[in-house]
C-alpha cells in the first residue's frame, strides 16, 4: 500500500469516527449532562485507553523540550474545537452544526495559503466545493429548526480551531512525532481545559469545588466510553497519520465523509429513507473524494480522449 492510499484510508477512518459525535453526545444532553462534564469524561477515558494501549505496545511517552509548547497549544486548540461544537448543539440542530463545521477544509486551504504561501490547485478547490455542496444536500433538518446566531458563531469557531490543529500538526515540530505519543499528550493537555472550566473558586473562603456531573442513567456510561474511543482516540490517531502521509488540505477534505457516516447510521439503525436529493449529495461527496485520490490520473487518462473528440 503506497503512502497516498494509506493517507486517504486513514483520513476516511478519521472522518467516519469524528462523524459519530452527535450519535453519542445528544443522548447525554438529554440525560442532563453539561458539555464540560461530558467532554471531561471523554478526554479522561481516552487518556486511560490510549495510555494502556501504549504500555501494551511499549511505546514511549517521552517528550522533547522543544515539542512541549507546540503540543500543549495544539492539545488545547483541539479541545476547544470539541467544546465549541458541543456547545453549538445547545443552540441549533446537530445536522446544521455538522454541515457548517465542514467549512474547515476551506479554512485549512486559506491558512496554508496566507501563512505558508501554499496555493491549493484548481482540482483541490473543485473537490472542496463539490464536497460542501454534497454535504448541504445531505442535510435533513426539520423545517422549523432554529438557525441561531450564537450557534453559528460557535460552530465556525470550532471549525477554525480544528483547521488550526490540522495545519499545526503538519507545520510544526510535531510533524515527525510518533502518532500515538502525539495523540496521548494532546489529550492530556486538552483535558486541562475542562479541569479549569469545571473548577469553581470561592474567593472569600479560598475553597475549590469541582462541578463534575455523573450520568443519571448508568447506561449513559456506554456513550461516554464510545465518545472517548471513536471520535477521540480513533479519529485523532488516524487523522494525525493521514496529515503526515498526504498533508493538511487533502486530509481535511476527507472530512466530507463525516455526514455520510451519520447518514448510514440513520438508514441502517433508525430506518430513515434515502431521497433523490440525498443520493445526489452522496454522489457529489464520493466524487469529490475520488477526484482527491485519483484526480490527476483521471485527467491524464481523459485528456487524450477529449483531444480526439475536439479534433473531429
Amino acid at each position: 500500500m503506497n503512502v497516498k492510499v494509506k493517507g486517504v484510508t486513514l483520513g476516511s477512518i478519521a472522518a467516519a469516527s469524528y462523524g459519530l459525535n452527535p450519535l453519542f453526545a445528544l443522548p447525554l444532553y438529554a440525560d442532563g449532562m453539561t458539555a464540560d462534564s461530558m467532554l471531561f469524561y471523554r478526554y479522561a477515558l481516552a487518556i486511560v485507553m490510549m495510555g494502556t494501549m501504549m504500555l501494551v505496545q511499549r511505546k514511549s511517552f517521552h517528550l522533547r523540550r522543544r515539542q512541549l509548547l507546540s503540543l500543549a497549544l495544539m492539545g488545547i486548540i483541539f479541545s476547544a474545537s470539541s467544546l465549541l461544537l458541543f456547545l453549538s448543539y445547545q443552540y441549533m440542530d446537530a445536522g446544521i452544526a455538522s454541515t457548517i463545521l465542514f467549512a474547515y477544509p476551506m479554512l485549512v486551504a486559506l491558512i496554508m495559503w496566507a501563512v505558508f504561501g501554499e496555493r491549493a490547485s484548481a482540482l483541490t478547490w473543485t473537490c472542496i466545493v463539490m464536497a460542501f455542496a454534497g454535504i448541504c444536500l445531505l442535510y435533513r433538518g426539520k423545517p422549523d429548526a432554529p438557525l441561531s446566531t450564537i450557534g453559528i458563531v460557535l460552530v465556525l469557531l470550532s471549525s477554525l480551531s480544528y483547521a488550526i490543529y490540522i495545519v499545526g500538526v503538519n507545520r510544526s515540530v510535531l510533524k515527525k512525532m510518533d502518532s500515538s505519543t502525539l495523540t496521548f499528550w494532546a489529550l492530556v493537555f486538552g483535558l486541562s481545559l475542562y479541569v479549569v472550566r469545571l473548577t469553581d473558586i470561592d474567593v472569600e473562603t479560598a475553597r475549590f469545588t469541582f462541578a463534575l456531573q455523573t450520568p443519571n442513567n448508568p447506561w449513559m456510561w456506554i456513550n461516554l466510553v464510545c465518545l472517548a474511543l471513536f471520535p477521540t482516540i480513533i479519529s485523532l490517531v488516524t487523522m494525525n497519520l493521514s496529515i503526515h502521509y498526504i498533508g493538511s488540505t487533502p486530509a481535511a477534505i476527507l472530512g466530507a465523509l463525516e455526514p455520510i457516516t451519520a447518514l448510514v447510521i440513520g438508514v441502517c439503525i433508525f430506518g430513515e429513507v434515502l431521497t433523490p436529493r440525498i443520493v445526489v449529495g452522496i454522489v457529489l461527496v464520493l466524487s469529490a473524494v475520488t477526484l482527491l485520490v485519483a484526480g490527476r490520473k483521471i485527467i491524464s487518462l481523459a485528456t487524450p480522449f477529449f483531444q480526439r473528440i475536439m479534433r473531429r
